[in-house]
């Protein structure tokens, strides 16, 4: 796997902070997704209806999630596939490759996929002497890049015209060096031509999953740019890799959340590209793989059944949530330290990695409650990531500073004189203290003024006495 840096988030955050071109593309691209999303909902007049709909429907379908699978695992075989069963990543990874090895595959194409992402699924390829190449451009230019995603639907955000360019020139050493790249289209243009040469020459593909039907068997698979289409005809095997809470009961269910996955991300009535995968070639199919698998991950998701988690499974991946956070808005994807960044990262990395690899996810957050106002399956990230704060501070992971600053705070409030005696000194003493910055307090985005006048119980106290003289 990736190796995770969560705890180090808030030296990301400086470093992510004093970046002016990172600083300029977040606030550019979260405005726009922003847009895009309020335009795209208000084409659907009933999207509070749909939601009821979707979290009803995926609320039943974790109250029964092992008979769901059960049935998705059995219209899978009866169609011809298969299905491998993965607890951890690492069952994950080894069940991929062994199939590879089967088909006797070399060259892999893989479509972009969060889930191949958090195991680190090309990483694990690459060392078993394959090459797997990324097919989606973002996840195409972080990889030629050796970088992780910083969004998960806007992979290379980060990555500034001129770096892309520049990438292309070191790994496209075969074409012209003196081509043209100085516009994204003569670059989009270069990685689909070198793309395509991959696409006829790969053994297997291998996608992730939107949604998983179990009525059918079916693997539902949407894109923008049909390169999952590609990935899983082309290929004489296609592998799929998805979370166990991808399973919905119906086709009519998948449809039901696709009416609100896209408007929550680019404001689109759909994706471009959807397709429904059911098994292997038939006989009477003019294109697609000869073999089907079907890799079912839980890697820690079973953890959530059951506790204040659960509705964490509810996530469709959109990445509303992090659009609109102000934290994530200011500090990028790459601070959090894994492939799963802003509101529902905090919270999903906690689950999947354990707390004690994340604990400062839980504190990075405003709790002003915008992610799940705009999340189209109601999950409560903020209830979340408070439950997940009492939890650090039970099993004594908050910090020292933390602890020790409530614990005098405690001491103070409960002595009424004591505490009205500081609350009146602190405005006069940080006035002293940052006579240097300007009257702030902390630096950056996030400084604050000094307070300034009364306190409110001195405030309190005159509209009492003026009330009542």
């Amino acid at each position: 796997m990736h190796t995770p840096a969560c705890n180090a988030i808030k030296t990301n955050a400086k470093t992510a902070l004093a970046d002016p071109h990172l600083q300029e593309v977040l606030g550019r691209f979260c405005r726009a997704r922003q847009e895009n999303r309020k335009d795209g909902l208000a084409r659907l007049p009933e999207f509070e209806a749909v939601r009821r709909e979707a979290v009803a429907i995926k609320n039943h379908t974790l109250a029964h999630l092992d008979a769901y699978l059960d049935i998705f695992a059995r219209n899978v075989a009866a169609s011809g596939g298969t299905v491998h069963w993965a607890r951890s990543a690492r069952e994950a990874c080894t069940i991929v490759s062994d199939i590879c090895a089967a088909a006797g595959a070399r060259s892999i194409v893989k479509a972009k996929s969060m889930v191949t992402e958090e195991i680190d699924l090309c990483g694990h390829l690459t060392r078993r002497g394959y090459t797997a190449l990324e097919t989606d451009l973002g996840e195409y230019i972080v990889q030629l890049r050796g970088e992780t995603p910083s969004h998960i639907i806007g992979p290379a955000l980060h990555v500034s015209v001129e770096q892309v360019a520049e990438t292309f020139r070191h790994h496209h050493r075969h074409l012209d060096p003196g081509r043209d790249l100085s516009k994204p289209e003569t670059m989009v243009r270069e990685a689909r031509e070198v793309l395509r040469e991959h696409f006829l020459a790969a053994d297997v593909g291998i996608t992730g999953a939107n949604f998983l039907v179990a009525d059918t068997g079916a693997a539902v698979i949407t894109t923008n740019e049909g390169n999952a289409d590609l990935s899983m005809t082309l290929p004489s095997t296609h592998i799929v890799v998805a979370g166990m809470d991808k399973i919905v009961p119906t086709v009519q269910d998948a449809m039901t959340l696709l009416r609100l996955l896209a408007r929550s991300v680019t404001g689109q009535e759909s994706g471009v590209y959807t397709s429904i995968v059911t098994g292997p070639k038939r006989k009477e199919d003019l294109d697609g793989p000869r073999h089907f698998h079907v890799v079912l991950l839980d890697n820690g998701r079973s953890r959530a059944l059951g506790t204040p988690l659960q509705d964490m499974l509810r996530c469709i991946r959109c990445s509303a949530c992090m659009n609109h956070c102000p934290v994530y808005g200011s500090i990028g994807g790459h601070a959090y330290g894994w492939i799963y960044p802003g509101p529902m990262g905090q919270v999903l990395t906690p689950l999947l990695l354990g707390l004690d690899k994340a604990k400062h996810h839980p504190s990075a957050c405003t709790l002003c409650g915008r992610c799940r106002e705009v999340c189209p399956m109601d999950i409560p990230l903020p209830d979340m990531l408070r439950h997940l704060r009492e939890q650090l501070v039970t099993q004594g992971m908050e910090a020292p500073a933390t602890r020790w600053g409530l614990r005098a705070w405690a001491f103070a409030v409960r002595r009424p004189a004591l505490y009205g005696l500081l609350s009146a000194m602190a405005a006069p003493v940080l006035r002293h203290l940052t006579r240097h910055t300007g009257g702030r307090i902390g630096a950056g985005l996030k400084a604050l003024p000094v307070p300034e006048g009364a306190t409110f119980r001195q405030v309190w106290k005159k509209m009492q006495q003026d009330t009542h003289p």
